[in-house]
Parts: structure tokens; C-alpha cells; sequence
């Protein structure tokens, strides 16, 4: 009923910069939160940023000061600026939205599939 697609993520060297998106589609009513996690082989998915859908933002610890999230809510998409990537930034990272849909009266959270995105030394 609903698809999150992120796309944007790729090989980068450190320090260098990259914008995932993330655009959800479907029997959209309304999308509350949104967040981007990452997930390395063998760890836990973790969050790295998220916002509300007054724009309202939360980051790790880990990310502060080098990434920026966003969303344009007229195009139910989000963004995720990647500004000094480093090494340990390595991962797959996936969208969350949590949305309220035309058939069900109750947020539901979906997930995208997941983009790689690769910092070399």
C-alpha cells in the first residue's frame, strides 16, 4: 500500500559529501515521523536522524554537526545531507516513515529497502 525509495547513496571518499532521499508513495493520508537509520553487518540498525513532521529534529551523537535532515512535506519526500563523511559512516541506511494511510484510521511504520553507502579512507 505504501513504498519508501531511498536512493543517493554510494562510494565516497572521506570528507567528501552525499544526499540520500528517501520519497514514499501510496494511500498516503498523512506522514508523522520520519527517520533515517544505518545498519553494518552483524550490528543493530541504529538511528541516525530523524523529524517530525513540524520539522522537529533529532540526530545521534555520532552524526551532530555533519548531517542535516529534511523534508518537503507536498512531495513526501525526505533528505538526509551527509556533509565530513568518515569511514565508520559506512553502512546501509534505511527510511522510516510513520504514516497514516486511506484504508487503516492508525500510523503504520514502513521501511525502505536500504542504500549502501561506502566511505573510503
Amino acid at each position: 500500500q505504501v513504498q519508501l525509495v531511498e536512493s543517493g547513496g554510494g562510494l565516497v571518499q572521506a570528507g567528501k559529501s552525499l544526499t540520500l532521499s528517501c520519497a514514499a508513495s501510496g494511500r498516503i493520508v498523512t506522514i508523522n515521523s520520519m527517520g533515517w537509520y544505518r545498519q553494518v553487518t552483524d550490528k543493530e540498525r541504529e538511528l541516525v536522524a530523524e523529524i517530525t513532521s513540524g520539522g522537529s529534529t533529532n540526530y545521534a551523537d555520532s552524526v551532530k554537526g555533519r548531517f542535516t535532515i529534511s523534508r518537503d512535506n507536498a512531495k513526501n519526500t525526505m533528505y538526509l545531507q551527509m556533509n565530513s563523511l568518515k569511514p565508520e559512516d559506512t553502512a546501509v541506511y534505511y527510511c522510516r516513515g510513520s504514516i497514516r494511510l486511506t484504508t487503516y484510521p492508525l500510523p503504520v511504520n514502513f521501511w525502505g529497502q536500504g542504500t549502501q553507502v561506502t566511505v573510503s579512507s
